[in-house]
């Protein structure tokens, strides 16, 4: 077993866990990682045991998929062929030339042995890869896994638009709702607002729904009207219409009516949310005068899509096409030996990532082997990647933001949440100051030097700045121990 290929998957959602069996499948040892202390990713998040959940499956829509792909892990991990490392948190990945004898996970078994398979895009070896990540609740032991290649499956994280009062609590982004209800089986709040844009609002906003909650109305900003430009896209996909319609038919069950070409201008409270402020938006993305209304609750959901992870591939030098890890169609980054699928590649949803995570696995099986990939193998998959992000497309441009947003936050709403910077500070610091890039205004401001590293505030400052979102770069994906760094060898990172 120690003499096969060794790849490293990081991420173990949907992506994630297509590409560890397809490439396991064909004799690639694997070794999964994932930050969470369950395999499935947001998707898939289920109840932890200790709740004693009766039913998880009702808490999804796609539940024999997981089934079928918890069985493939299981077995794998019967026979040795993948590990799973839950709760551990990918921090670095360096790409090195050491053959040293301890390849493996330092630290843990040290069974592994250096194998000079990794390939580049000729099939020439091209080193040996360390995947750094912290161990453990307390993310204070260093763990080093080593292998011939490795495949980023990081997923994404919601983009974050602030508004009056969206730093109260009560107020928590559409995904953290969702995380609450499926991984702890809590909602919340009582009384509900689902808001924002985007396809993820319905499912939410059914959740809730079903769970108990009172969904006391559902905010979109996208309207109808836009529907017809995308057509042929959307028409493309008949069972992600239909699974819409099934949402919003549930909704209507429950007496909720979507206000379209929506949004929420201000949430109210002083210890917590009491109430929000709801108004029309006009075909430029302004608010229609009179159009307000107040509508109590005590829990506010807002959500405006998706942004994908991509510190992990910026660190190893990844290109992107704007904000999206930039793969070839074997799902190969511009770095020999690295892999991107899923979310990381462009917001696309559980059954993109699943097709794109079968491709990247087959790939990397075939490449680590030293033999070129034959793409009838995967024709059925590599169609369904086509489709699939082509409706992708579609829906981010009937789901995009809307225009006006950053006209309407007023100069005393917090922007950047870790350090307290407004937004009139970072007005400031490009009308007064004359900063022109995002990285001159977080050095003005300081917004996004703290805990989240801009991933939250980073696309309301650019908006606010008008300044462009650039890569950041970052030699770390998240932050590390200081005793972490001391204890690595002196030619790894830090």
């Amino acid at each position: 077993m120690a003499e096969r290929p060794h790849l490293a998957v990081v991420g173990a959602g949907p992506a994630g866990l297509a590409a560890a069996l397809a490439a396991a499948a064909r004799g690639v040892r694997v070794t999964l990682l994932d930050a969470a202390e369950q395999a499935g990713g947001q998707f898939y998040r289920r109840p932890a045991a200790a709740l004693g959940a009766r039913r998880p499956q009702a808490l999804h829509h796609q539940w024999r998929v997981w089934e079928r792909l918890r069985d493939g892990l299981d077995r794998q991990l019967s026979t040795g062929q993948v590990r799973h490392l839950p709760d551990h948190h990918v921090w670095c990945v360096d790409r090195t030339d050491r053959r040293d004898g301890t390849d493996g996970t330092d630290g843990t078994d040290g069974t592994d042995h250096p194998v000079d398979t990794g390939v580049n895009r000729g099939g020439a070896p091209s080193g040996v890869f360390a995947v750094h990540a912290l161990r453990g609740p307390l993310q204070e032991e260093g763990v080093t896994v080593r292998a011939d290649a490795v495949l980023l499956a990081t997923g994404g994280y919601e983009r974050v638009l602030p508004f009056p009062g969206w730093t109260l609590p009560g107020v928590v982004t559409a995904g953290g709702a969702q995380a609450m209800l499926k991984g702890g089986l809590v909602l919340p709040g009582r009384t509900v607002v689902v808001a924002g844009t985007g396809p993820l609002l319905l499912p939410v906003a059914c959740g809730l729904a079903a769970a108990g909650a009172r969904v006391a109305a559902l905010v979109e900003s996208a309207g109808p009207k836009a529907l017809p430009r995308h057509a042929r896209a959307l028409a493309a996909q008949p069972g992600k219409l239909a699974e819409g319609a099934l949402y919003a038919g549930k909704l209507l069950r429950h007496g909720v009516r979507p206000l379209t070409r929506h949004t929420v201008v201000e949430a109210h409270g002083t210890d917590r949310l009491t109430a929000v402020t709801v108004a029309a938006l006009d075909r430029d993305g302004g608010l229609v005068p009179g159009s307000a209304r107040r509508i109590p609750c005590d829990a506010l959901a807002v959500g405006h899509g998706m942004l994908p992870h991509t510190d992990l591939a910026e660190t190893l030098g990844c290109a992107l096409s704007g904000t999206d890890v930039r793969v070839d169609d074997e799902q190969r980054t511009d770095v020999p030996g690295v892999w991107a699928a899923g979310e990381a590649t462009g917001i696309g949803g559980a059954a993109l990532a699943l097709a794109e995570g079968h491709i990247a696995g087959r790939s990397v099986a075939a490449r680590l082997h030293g033999t070129l990939p034959d793409p009838r193998r995967w024709a059925g998959a590599a169609r369904a990647r086509g489709r699939l992000r082509e409706f992708s497309a579609a829906l981010d441009a009937l789901y995009a933001a809307p225009a006006g947003w950053a006209d309407r936050i007023t100069d005393g709403t917090v922007v950047c949440r870790c350090e307290e910077v407004t937004a009139g500070q970072v007005r400031t610091s490009v009308d007064v100051l004359g900063a022109g890039d995002p990285r001159t205004v977080k050095l003005l401001t300081r917004a996004g030097m703290g805990w989240c590293q801009g991933r939250m505030c980073g696309p309301a400052v650019a908006g606010l700045s008008g300044c462009p979102a650039t890569p950041g770069r970052r030699p770390f994906a998240r932050p590390v121990p200081l005793g972490v760094l001391a204890r690595l060898p002196e030619d790894e990172p830090g």
